[in-house]
């Protein structure tokens, strides 16, 4: 089952169990807007290059759209229909005053020089200047992005609408980044995970965990976990996947890695077949990487106690109904991977205010929303009798059929 058809079924679930009336859900699902935009840029030889860019807007009830831009050579309209539908119970989850939105770029950016990109991006820039904007629609990295391509987003959208640093966040720090926000996804998952096993009275410490994916969230996650005493056993990337019994020693393993770019050849750990991870014994599998990595193939050999999702639909529905029959305690993508549009949504504000904060603040505040969020879907999953992800779901599909009643949606 593809992302949207996913993440269709789950909303509908969520919308029978809340009792919404049909004409609102039908409302809900379908998206506020969508633009396609032709980019043409000069190559670098001189020759011309086209290229298709997208922006869907998908709700905007309880403020401005947020969303990430990817550069990808599938960039298919269904699957950011999907990304930014999930952005908008997202937020709602989160409690974050924003919608969702999703956009990118049918190109692969590592065919593309860094003046190509600049280009490309600039181009994307000016034809959608006008649909994007600081109290409409706030863009942020994702795939095949990341803060270069924010400041020249912000330059660029600056030059029709005057200094506008609220714009875009992710950016770099030195123009108006914020700090903490690098680490954020990851921290959110550390943060969110210590809140589900404090109500089985387990913490960190001591447990074992298993991380698929040791990019930007794998290994920020691995860091924290790995300082708060837990043993993360095993770990992996594009590259190989590395196993130690005792604990792998994850600032050596980040050094290794920064060094080499890759997991292999690593002293501290014994390497293991990819697809050996996912069903390796630990109490904690965290996956970070790509969606439908858990399906009915792998589902039933899991032996994680608990399943934190930091990736986005890392799980399909076919797995989810056998790891609940297993009893496996997953803790659904739309909650546990907030991290980082809460902080960027703290760089929204920072921007907007032209205070910033240290980052001792941002990780405060973020392990608060973090750890409210948790609780506000435990009361869900107690008043609608149901699982972490229909608790999410309701309480995020809730917040966002409110407001739109509230604003008056049928005049």
């Amino acid at each position: 089952m593809n992302a949207l058809a996913a993440t269709n079924r789950n909303f509908r679930l969520a919308s029978r169990l809340l009792g919404l009336d049909s004409k609102l859900e039908k409302s809900l699902l379908i998206p506020f807007r969508e633009i396609k935009v032709e980019c043409t840029i000069p190559k670098d030889d001189g020759t011309l290059a086209t290229y298709v860019g997208f922006r869907i807007q998908h709700d905007n009830a309880r403020g401005p759209m947020k969303g990430g831009i990817r550069y990808h050579p599938e960039v298919e309209p269904d699957e950011v229909n999907a990304l930014a539908q999930l952005m908008t119970w997202k937020t709602a989850v989160a409690a974050i005053p924003y919608g969702g939105a999703k956009g990118g770029i049918g190109c692969n950016p590592r065919d593309l020089s860094k003046s190509e990109l600049e280009r490309l991006t600039r181009v994307f820039t000016q034809k959608i200047h006008d649909l994007i904007g600081i109290h409409t629609d706030v863009p942020a990295p994702d795939m095949g992005t990341n803060a270069q391509t924010m400041a020249w987003i912000l330059d660029e959208y600056s030059k029709f609408h005057g200094h506008s640093p609220a714009v875009v966040t992710g950016k770099p720090i030195d123009l108006g980044g914020s700090l903490g926000r690098e680490a954020a996804t990851g921290r959110g998952v550390v943060y969110a995970t210590e809140a589900l096993l404090a109500e089985y009275g387990k913490s960190i410490k001591g447990m074992t965990f298993v991380i698929q994916g040791f990019g930007n969230v794998g290994s920020w996650a691995s860091r924290l976990i790995h300082e708060k005493g837990g043993k993360v056993i095993a770990v992996s990337d594009i590259t190989g996947a590395l196993k130690n019994p005792n604990g792998i020693d994850i600032p050596e393993l980040l050094k290794h890695k920064e060094a080499t770019g890759s997991l292999k050849s690593f002293n501290g750990g014994d390497s293991m077949d990819p697809n050996e991870l996912l069903v390796h014994e630990c109490d904690v599998l965290i996956p970070c990487a790509l969606g439908g990595v858990l399906n009915r193939e792998n589902a039933a050999d899991v032996k994680a106690k608990f399943i934190i999702e930091a990736a986005n639909h890392p799980t399909d529905p076919e797995a989810d109904e056998i790891l609940s029959k297993k009893g496996v305690i997953i803790l659904p993508d739309i909650y546990a991977n907030a991290g980082g549009v809460t902080v960027s949504y703290f760089e929204w504000v920072q921007n907007i205010q032209g205070f910033m904060w240290d980052e001792e603040k941002v990780n405060q505040e973020l392990k608060k929303y973090m750890t409210k969020a948790f609780h506000n879907i435990k009361n869900m999953c107690q008043s609608h009798d149901c699982n972490l992800r229909m608790g999410a779901f309701t309480l995020g599909v809730n917040r966002v059929a409110r407001a739109t009643i509230l604003r008056g949606w049928e005049a």
